[in-house]
């Protein structure tokens, strides 16, 4: 099956260009890391500690006089998450005012009170305490950190060093990308989007080593020409196998985005993202990195 027959793009030679919009992303993805690990930056309540409780109604509440009734008790910093099926409204807060003991019956007293005709039934309760939020925080960035080191010893060990260096590059370059929207965009990071990046890491460096073995196969093949022909070759070789794998990814996570509800919107986001970013890095960045740095080793032992 290929959507598209057989191409001649110049990838390799377009490398100036994709270098120059991954620095920048990689840099915004930098500064939303930093502010994550300082607790600045949006933070779910799985991070910061709060209280996060789920509510279902009997009939619709308009999410703005919902939080004008939590502003009337002291609630103006609550997060309000519409859940349209079955009226129902997530509501979190972190850092407040409210003694973290009693924010989930306030919550329910608020609504009693400035909601007097809608009765609700509370769903689902969560408090997390904030010395748990900033080791749930300093043990994802460990985790994350550490999945990179076992990227580039895997490829490293299966392929050649400067492989491994390629990926690794690219595999940062996809998890700095999805930081880097989540914190343009304002998103809450919580512990999904923590699962979105783990997942798309390993989505990212799966297509890399597709192409890192067409990339390999043909090194040994023809040894005449120059690593650009070959890389360029090998990427055209597998780019019908790459869009096909990445449009089905695209559209089941579109899925997710569109019709699996408010609570893994956000989830689906990450995922959608990160399935066109690591497309974009296996093409535009891991092989041109390990073209670049074959090419220089080549030019000085010749």
């Amino acid at each position: 099956m290929e959507f598209i027959k057989k191409t001649h793009i110049d990838f390799i030679g377009k490398k100036n260009i994709s270098f120059a919009i991954s620095a920048i992303i990689a840099i915004v993805g930098i500064i939303g890391i930093v502010r994550i690990a300082m607790g600045t930056a949006n933070m779910g309540i799985d991070f910061s500690g709060g209280t996060a409780v789920q509510l279902k109604f009997a009939r619709p509440v308009p999410i703005d006089r919902a939080r004008e009734a939590l502003a009337r008790h002291g609630m103006k910093e609550a997060n309000l998450q519409e859940i349209t099926e079955g009226n129902k409204l997530l509501v979190k807060i972190g850092k407040t005012s409210v003694a973290q003991g009693n924010a989930a019956d306030q919550i329910e007293e608020a609504f009693r009170k400035e909601l007097p005709g809608n009765q609700f039934v509370v769903e689902s309760s969560t408090e997390i305490g904030p010395a748990i939020g900033d080791k749930l925080r300093k043990d994802t960035l460990v985790a994350v950190a550490i999945s990179m080191l076992g990227i580039v010893l895997y490829i490293a060990w299966r392929f050649d060093f400067k492989f491994g260096v390629g990926a690794l590059v690219a595999t940062m370059h996809d998890v700095l990308a999805m930081f880097a929207v989540f914190f343009v965009l304002n998103k809450e990071v919580n512990l999904l989007f923590i699962t979105a990046v783990l997942t798309i890491a390993g989505y990212s460096l799966t297509d890399t080593v597709v192409v890192f073995d067409r990339i390999r196969e043909n090194l040994h093949k023809n040894t005449k020409d120059s690593l650009k022909t070959i890389f360029n070759g090998s990427i055209n070789e597998v780019l019908s196998r790459t869009i096909i794998t990445s449009l089905t990814t695209f559209l089941a996570s579109a899925a997710l985005f569109f019709f699996g509800g408010e609570v893994i919107h956000d989830f689906a986001l990450a995922l959608l993202v990160g399935v066109a970013v690591g497309t974009y890095s296996s093409i535009f960045v891991a092989s041109p990195i390990v073209e670049v740095w074959g090419s220089r080793v080549k030019a000085s032992k010749a």
